[in-house]
């Protein structure tokens, strides 16, 4: 299957896709350039993560709670725009209210600047 050129996303209709499927990570674009999904903590939950290959953007939709990178802390709240780079060891923890986020991780591409 062949994917459009471009496409347009409803984020509300995702983020009530996710809560409705219950799903804790829902990805909507695959690409080999780029991925992005929508990611869902419930408050009170663990999140198992650790590090990932791609470098990750998230943007906090709703939701409060703390992310760790490394040994630093950082209180997270709607409207906040996190960075974390490829390989580095991180987690959301002490979610008080549930958590939504749109993810984006970017694949490594040579040559693009």
């Amino acid at each position: 299957m062949v994917t459009p050129a471009w496409q347009v996303f409803n984020l509300e209709e995702l983020m009530a896709k996710a809560r409705k499927d219950n799903a804790d990570y829902q990805e909507f674009i695959h690409e080999p350039s780029m991925s992005c999904g929508i990611y869902h903590l419930k408050a009170g939950s663990t999140d198992m993560q650790g590090y990932h290959d791609e470098d990750e953007v998230y943007v906090v939709l709703e939701g409060k709670g703390q992310l760790r990178v490394g040994d630093d802390n950082q209180e997270v709240v709607p409207g906040a725009v996190l960075f974390v780079r490829a390989s580095e060891d991180h987690a959301f923890f002490e979610i008080e209210e549930d958590m939504t986020m749109l993810v984006l991780f970017a694949a490594a591409v040579s040559g693009l600047r």
